[in-house]
């Protein structure tokens, strides 16, 4: 998973690639050593970290009825706040977008998912004009 971290996208694809090819055989292995290396790389950054995650996603997709009750439901809060994470850091520099893509999750007479009022909790600590109330 190191070479996540290439220069050349033709190596992340093939890394992509890779761990989606291992998750079809071996799912929860991809998962929980995809889940460990991210832990193990907190300051991963993160156009290399989305392609973990975006692994991650597709081998969950494509084996949802395979996993475990229990791994499943621990890599989708993992999966959730590392993806939360990215948006995060994503909008110190374009919160106009992400904020954007965020209130979109905002529907009338539904809770929001934890993700995504956490999410918009951090963007607005992490971003101090949001976090200043304007008249």
């Amino acid at each position: 998973m190191d070479a996540t971290t290439d220069k050349d996208p033709l190596v992340q694809e093939q890394i992509y690639n890779a761990l989606c090819y291992l998750g079809e055989s071996e799912p929860e292995e991809i998962l929980n050593a995809c889940d460990e290396y991210l832990r193990q790389h907190d300051k991963l950054a993160y156009p290399h970290r989305v392609i973990i995650l975006k692994a991650m996603e597709t081998v969950v997709k494509n084996n949802i009825a395979l996993l475990d009750k229990s791994t499943a439901k621990e890599v989708i809060r993992d999966w959730q706040q590392a993806a939360s994470n990215v948006l995060v850091a994503v909008g110190q520099r374009f919160i106009n977008k992400v904020m954007e893509e965020v209130l979109t999750k905002f529907q009338p007479g539904i809770l929001p998912h934890y993700f995504v009022m956490q999410t918009f909790a951090n963007l607005s600590v992490s971003n101090g004009e949001l976090a200043t109330c304007r008249p």
